[in-house]
């Protein structure tokens, strides 16, 4: 499995960078932290799974299902309407890429399933 996220600021009309990602697999007990990111100058993270032995070891390349937090407020500022958007997700098949981008403005946001 390989997951990117891309962050756009809508309002502004440009990539959103610095903008802090924690992503999480969902388990019998709840969401398990997997891995941390921050946006680059293009507003991307690319995939996670490079991030070494913890990713793989932790989350491996398998089906589940995952959260994606992006700490909005910081890149916001502190009047963000929305501190923080959280995105949960299914992937389905092991080899499955999935990105996940987010379009951010001071009062809204959406997301979908990339390519």
């Amino acid at each position: 499995m390989s997951l990117s996220t891309h962050v756009l600021d809508t309002a502004a009309g440009r990539p959103a960078k610095d903008v802090v990602v924690r992503l999480s697999r969902r388990t019998p007990h709840g969401f398990v932290p997997v891995a941390e990111g921050r946006t680059d100058g293009d507003g991307r993270i690319g995939t996670w799974s490079p991030l070494g032995p913890e990713w793989l070891a932790d989350a491996g390349p398998r089906p589940g299902t995952y959260r994606l937090v992006f700490d909005t407020g910081a890149y916001l500022g502190e009047d963000a309407f929305f501190p923080e958007v959280s995105v949960v997700f299914t992937i389905r098949e092991a080899g499955e890429h999935c990105h996940v981008p987010l379009l951010l403005s001071p009062f809204a946001y959406s997301t979908y399933r990339g390519s």
